[in-house]
């Protein structure tokens, strides 16, 4: 058995689902604690002080996004989604009410436990430069992206990211983005105008490598597609003449060509 990562806490339903998640997750090292319905899995959150959340969207009081809002009053937990929707409006609203990730159903073992060691190699906060959570799992290897370079500060177009403090400024005004946001943001500057394909992009959210034979669903597809919408939204881009974000028609984005600084 692993160290002992913290307390992971399992928000479902349906006990043949909620005992394989418990069993995956004592495996791995967590203090376990189940809910069958949201009201319940909102207070076990807060009374045991979760590290990790796992939150079914179909509850019989409650649905998962309700439960996700509630839970984000006072936790910064790590929240993995669950569902058997995965059309591009439920994903878009996880990853507002603030999911970290989402898993579709029916799932493997060996996907959800990747998924979890993803997220807790991710800074917690969006705007910090504090080390990941505490943990055994094996260490990350880079996305297989085009690189530009190494360096902590990266600007285009008047946008400037700073890797080491995960902030972004536009013009210089700081712009707030969620982890993935970030990290797609990043991967695509680093790209210097590469196309980076959306399966990519997929293991750049996940912050570790896939083999080239790796299952990566439409589901985690649209994913992508969804932070990047919220991306183009925040960054005001241009619908017709893109300053940053540029698609490549059933492939995925590169970096939009370097312009002058408009004054």
């Amino acid at each position: 058995m692993d160290d002992d990562l913290g307390v992971a806490v399992v928000i479902e339903d349906d006990a043949d689902v909620r005992n394989l998640l418990e069993g995956v997750l004592s495996q791995a090292g967590f203090e376990v604690h189940t809910a069958v319905d949201g009201r319940a899995g909102v207070e076990v959150v807060r009374s045991k002080q979760a590290n990790v959340v796992t939150l079914d969207i179909g509850l019989p009081d409650i649905d998962g996004f309700e439960v996700l809002r509630r839970i984000r009053h006072f936790s910064n937990a790590y929240v993995v989604m669950l569902t058997g929707r995965t059309e591009e409006p439920d994903l878009l609203s996880a990853l507002n009410a603030g999911a970290d990730d989402y898993i579709a159903k029916p799932f493997r073992p060996r996907e959800l436990r990747a998924r979890v060691a993803a997220m807790m190699r991710r800074p917690r906060h969006e705007v910090s430069a504090q080390k990941p959570a505490a943990g055994t799992w094996p260490p990350a290897q880079a996305a297989a992206v085009p690189r530009q370079h190494d360096s902590a500060v990266l600007q285009h177009n008047g946008l400037l990211l700073n890797h080491r403090t995960r902030t972004v400024e536009v013009q210089g005004q700081p712009l707030t983005l969620t982890r993935s946001e970030f990290d797609l943001l990043h991967v695509l500057l680093r790209g210097g105008g590469a196309v980076c394909t959306r399966a990519d992009l997929v293991r750049a959210v996940r912050g570790e490598f896939y083999d080239q034979d790796t299952y990566i669903s439409d589901a985690d597809e649209r994913a992508v597609e969804v932070h990047i919408g919220n991306l183009r939204r925040k960054l005001k881009e241009d619908q017709v003449s893109p300053r940053w974000l540029q698609t490549v028609r059933g492939v995925g984005y590169r970096l939009a060509p370097s312009r002058p600084l408009e004054r």
